[in-house]
């Protein structure tokens, strides 16, 4: 399989605990400030951290999805929502490093995403949707669970969903060229990861319709 080949099962399985912790900590720190409960806060975390991968899994037939058959997977969000329970202010303090994390993840989620799709038999372009999917579905469930509009959908959000559709078509292209190896899937990461910190930092955001003829209230 494709994606066995690029890093080491230990490696591989590092990297995904350390994304789904980053993501578990964005969605316990929404919670918090939306005066959620213990497991409100729990839930979310959950949600975030694991709801990429869940959905991606149960579109191509990887069950039991292996959120369910990998303890530390289940576990690793729970330990993120512990910590802003009790620590939140903290955390809050370092959003910014929080960000630069939650966009690493987004990097190689896309990737790896896209490479487990493809691996299960989708094609190339359906592989990337599901790489876009265990990217940033994650964030879609726990906005939505929040009562949110999901953010990657909110014209005065930073773009998130382009970067990681950018890194998932990359790695789509690789695989076309046969050219899938562990430097060019980090370099595949790298660049949904780079996008999206340009995007924080200069506050990019995606189009909207031209010349469109209403705007709501408070709309800039």
């Amino acid at each position: 399989m494709v994606s066995d080949e690029l890093f080491t099962p230990s490696l591989q399985h590092w990297l995904d605990l350390a994304g789904i912790f980053v993501f578990g900590i964005s969605g316990a720190l929404l919670a918090v400030r939306k005066n959620f409960d213990v497991f409100g806060i729990a839930v979310l975390a959950l949600a975030t951290g694991l709801g990429g991968g869940l959905l991606r899994d149960l579109v191509i037939g990887a069950v039991p999805p292996a959120a369910f058959t990998e303890p530390g997977y289940l576990f690793t969000p729970l330990v993120a929502a512990l910590l802003v329970v009790f620590l939140h202010p903290e955390v809050e303090r370092i959003t910014s490093a929080v960000m630069v994390f939650d966009a690493a993840g987004l990097g190689l989620f896309c990737v790896t995403g896209t490479l487990k799709a493809y691996e299960y038999g989708l094609g190339l372009t359906s592989a990337a949707v599901l790489g876009l999917t265990s990217a940033a579905g994650g964030g879609v469930v726990r906005d939505l669970l929040a009562g949110e509009v999901p953010s990657l959908l909110r014209w005065d959000r930073e773009m998130y969903a382009v970067p990681a559709l950018v890194g998932a078509a990359a790695t789509a292209l690789l695989i076309r060229f046969d050219q899938v190896g562990p430097a060019t899937a980090t370099a595949a990461a790298a660049l949904a990861f780079v996008l999206r910190l340009l995007a924080l930092r200069f506050r990019w955001r995606a189009p909207r319709a031209w010349q469109r003829r209403s705007r709501a209230a408070g709309e800039g």
